[in-house]
């Protein structure tokens, strides 16, 4: 079955620094999607959204002819996977915020200059 609550859902997840392990990581993701991940219960949500993404032998083979040297070549696939499991976490987090996030009239657009700001005053 299912693990049901914060501790068991998350008792087996891969920690912080394995999925972001840099600021480059960090920045690829963005800040909202790495803020989930500073929790154990997002960090087992990243690894069953992501579990089927794997980068093929071309991939691997193209980088390495584009960076060669940059890293050792048994670590290039795990490299590409991992920025390719981070996109792949962000997507679907877009999409499920979009799912699930109604905008109120009026501020659809926050930071669009040509909508009106309607709660500002001086």
């Amino acid at each position: 079955g299912r693990p049901r609550g914060r501790a068991r859902c998350g008792a087996d997840a891969p920690t912080h620094a394995e999925l972001l392990p840099d600021t480059l990581a960090h920045m690829e993701i963005g800040s909202v999607a790495a803020a989930t991940l500073a929790d154990p219960v997002g960090r087992a949500v990243f690894v069953r959204v992501t579990s089927g993404v794997d980068v093929s032998a071309a991939a691997v083979a193209d980088y390495q002819a584009r960076n060669p040297g940059r890293l050792p070549e048994t670590a290039v696939a795990g490299h590409l996977r991992a920025s390719a499991r981070r996109r792949a976490y962000r997507r679907w987090l877009d999409a499920r915020c979009a799912e699930l996030v109604t905008l109120a009239p009026g501020y659809e657009h926050p930071g669009d200059p040509r909508q009106p700001d309607n709660t500002h005053s001086h």
